[in-house]
């Protein structure tokens, strides 16, 4: 017997969505968008403004709802939670990370980081044990007590992977993670992320740069709403 196919970390069917439907400000984002990300994949969403990918972000993020369509994600159909089994998936399944970081300037790097883990009712010192565990998979357990303004931007953006995986989960969503950082930098956190998926994450990368989206295993081109694979994507 051969064995079953893995289940989508990740899978769309027809995804649509609209802004103010039936009134004259009625805007389509999303267009019958279909998508399966298996575990382990580095795959990039790429478009420009207005194209629909932050809309789709926002969808497998489980930050909005869809009008029509169906999202899974890690096997569950999204549509049968309510707001507090939402808010749970998001918190278990996905991590984000951000252009512009979205670190608390008053806490030190280590209390960041561990912040998630509050939301979680995870003990002070067991949050502590895995916020410096978090922190050294991104190699920066020496900056644990700095704070924001005394970090490097690249330095800050690694302290956010390092929140956005704390809670261990399989999805990783970051909207133009390097946008912020200069272009050393950006390939060090790019590199990162490809030791991510190696670890067994699924990474999904949005962006508007084409170089960037290059890293990933595959890219998606996102245009008026629609979403098409490119074809010959670098690995």
């Amino acid at each position: 017997m051969s064995e079953p196919a893995p289940i989508a970390v990740i899978r769309t069917q027809a995804l649509g969505k609209v802004y103010s439907p039936g009134t004259e400000a009625e805007v389509v984002a999303l267009k019958g968008v279909d998508l399966s990300i298996g575990r382990g994949d580095f795959v990039a969403i790429m478009g420009p403004s207005g194209s629909g990918k932050s809309t789709l972000m926002n969808l497998i993020g489980c930050l909005d709802t869809p009008s029509s369509g169906k999202y899974e994600c890690d096997g569950v159909d999204v549509s049968t939670l309510d707001k507090e089994e939402l808010a749970t998936l998001r918190r278990d399944k996905i991590g984000f990370v951000f252009q512009g970081f979205n670190l608390l300037p008053r806490m030190s790097a280590l209390e960041n980081v561990a912040m998630p883990l509050g939301y979680a009712q995870i003990p002070p010192a067991e949050r502590k044990r895995l916020a410096q565990e978090a922190l050294a998979a991104v190699g920066l357990s020496e900056r644990a007590g700095h704070r924001p303004s005394e970090l490097s931007g690249g330095q800050q953006q690694r302290v956010a992977i390092a929140r956005a995986l704390i809670n261990k989960p399989p999805i990783l969503l970051a909207d133009e993670p390097t946008g912020a950082l200069d272009s050393k930098t950006g390939e060090e956190i790019l590199a990162l992320f490809k030791r991510l998926r190696d670890e067994d994450h699924t990474v999904v990368l949005i962006t508007h740069d084409a170089e960037v989206a290059a890293h990933a295993d595959r890219i998606y081109l996102m245009h008026d709403g629609e979403l098409h694979e490119q074809t010959g994507a670098a690995a």
